[in-house]
């Protein structure tokens, strides 16, 4: 008997060792989170799209997992990206406004706030596991200095605090810098071209070679990395590069999908030859439904109605496709509810990390639905400025509040926000509140939201409690955030940026007015 346990002592002594050697000496899963400017749901093969021009989005899809109804965090660029590094809806975290009810707000130049320091980014908290981290492309919450990316976690940055809007006269308006790290190394238009008549500019391959460069530098020095490569080419002006320009069916919007998914490619490929593939988790999302006020240039929400800015299910339904070969079973397909948020809590659980315990986290890790295939009923939540306007639990959405934008803006025949669809008390143009009475879909049934439940119906009645009960709730802990986006001044704009000494490019300041921002048609 002495011998036996001896022996089993040894054994389980080896085996919790190896164990711990194991633990110790496997690296950390790298992330990669690609975050889309204004391509809609139905803008990609896999969802639909009938140009078919993305085989290598498709491609990921099939090597892993898509999500059928992932939303992003707001119906607008700014929020939507504050919601998905910080893991909180905007009216938490304070990207929103409130000088109008239920008004989209965003980070023009004139813009003076920016996230707030007070709020935890991901990057600086993957930093504490040792992630070297990086953003590529459009950052958009907040362009001051003491807003960019590098004093607020990440340890690199190419590209712009601002949208790729313009071009400017720098005498009115000054062009949109471009950053390296913490200084500028241009501006759009001036140093970085975009061709307006033509749609040509290289900055999508100049964002692919940075992205790829960092990769390989992070994985030759032995250090998990976070990428987060937010290119803007879907976003109006669109642009594409030589090699695409012409090249798509849908015009020049076509073109600049074309080159996402091409860059896509290029980076899943990229993982595979390196050898990380099955050692790196990679998403890809989009900010916000497609801007479909721009017309054809504007992307395809699929069967969804209205688009960007509003919180019908084109404005916020969006792709989503996890890909992680080994772990992630391929070709899987999950109607798990999610949203850019998750993929905060998400990250951090990769990394062995909890999220914050000092404040409300709407992030949910989805490693079970992801790995496992488990789903959890979850609400998700649809705000537009200070108002929660609908919510979404399992196959229901129940709208406390509708509107598109007002009517004024659709006279002049621009922010046509539900162009084409029309919908009878639905599609409004003044602000309704239905608080007493949400108006209700089957959103499974009928996912374009043209049918609402009749009240008095047995559906809409069985429906209807469980929704309010987790409104209540939700309402009854919310602690709203101080809005950021509030107050608007001319002299911060990009006059000066960090680094405009050195390449002599600096712009003479005018005087301070500060002054309400004005949200008009959001």
């Amino acid at each position: 008997h002495y011998f036996i346990q001896s022996n089993l002592r040894m054994l389980i002594g080896w085996l919790l060792t190896s164990l711990l050697t194991t633990c110790l000496t496997d690296p950390l899963p790298n992330i990669i989170l690609m975050n889309m400017d204004d391509m809609g749901w139905g803008d990609i093969g896999v969802n639909g799209n009938w140009a078919k021009e993305t085989p290598n989005i498709d491609k990921m899809a099939a090597e892993g997992m898509l999500f059928q109804d992932f939303y992003s965090g707001n119906p607008l660029c700014s929020p939507s990206r504050a919601a998905l590094l910080t893991g909180r809806l905007p009216i938490r975290n304070g990207f929103y406004t409130d000088n109008h009810h239920a008004r989209n707000a965003y980070t023009p130049q004139k813009m003076i706030g920016g996230i707030s320091h007070k709020e935890i980014l991901l990057p600086k908290l993957l930093k504490t596991k040792g992630y070297r981290s990086k953003i590529v492309g459009k950052w958009h919450l907040g362009h001051r200095e003491q807003f960019l990316p590098l004093n607020r976690g990440f340890d690199e940055f190419f590209g712009s605090g601002n949208c790729h809007l313009g071009p400017y006269n720098d005498k009115n308006t000054p062009n949109i810098p471009v950053y390296k790290d913490d200084k500028m190394v241009g501006r759009y238009y001036t140093n970085f071209t975009i061709d307006r008549k033509t749609g040509y500019s290289n900055m999508s391959q100049i964002f692919l070679e940075e992205g790829l460069s960092f990769i390989e530098k992070e994985n030759k020095a032995g250090n998990p990395f976070f990428l987060y490569w937010t290119p803007d080419a879907n976003h109006g002006p669109n642009y594409a590069s030589e090699m695409f320009l012409g090249k798509s069916i849908r015009g020049i919007f076509g073109d600049s999908v074309m080159e996402m998914d091409h860059c896509v490619g290029v980076i899943l490929q990229r993982l595979k030859d390196l050898g990380i593939d099955k050692n790196t988790f990679v998403f890809f999302t989009s900010d916000n439904g497609a801007a479909t006020y721009r017309g054809s240039e504007g992307g395809d929400n699929g069967p969804f109605l209205c688009g960007k800015c509003t919180t019908f299910e084109g404005g916020m339904r969006v792709p989503g496709i996890a890909w992680w070969p080994g772990k992630i079973p391929a070709g899987s397909i999950t109607h798990q509810l999610a949203t850019n948020m998750d993929l905060f809590s998400t990250s951090l659980a990769i990394a062995g990390l909890d999220v914050p315990q000092d404040r409300a986290i709407d992030g949910m890790d989805l490693t079970k639905p992801l790995i496992q295939q488990v789903l959890t009923d979850r609400p998700v939540f649809f705000y537009r400025g200070n108002e929660m306007m609908a919510v979404r639990l399992g196959q229901y959405k129940a709208h406390y509040w509708l509107w598109v934008s007002s009517r004024g803006f659709q006279r002049t025949g621009h922010y046509l926000f539900c162009k084409g669809q029309y919908v009878a008390n639905v599609t409004t143009h003044e602000q309704k509140d239905h608080s007493e009475q949400p108006v209700l879909f089957n959103i499974e049934r009928d996912p374009g939201e043209k049918y609402p439940l009749k009240p008095h119906s047995a559906e809409y009645k069985a429906a209807m409690p469980d929704i309010s009960r987790v409104v209540a709730t939700h309402k009854a802990a919310l602690v709203p955030g101080t809005p950021d986006l509030n107050m608007c001044d001319n002299a911060v704009q990009n006059w000066a940026p960090p680094g405009c000494e050195e390449m002599g490019y600096c712009l003479p300041i005018p005087k301070s007015d500060p002054v309400e921002c004005f949200w008009g048609f959001y």
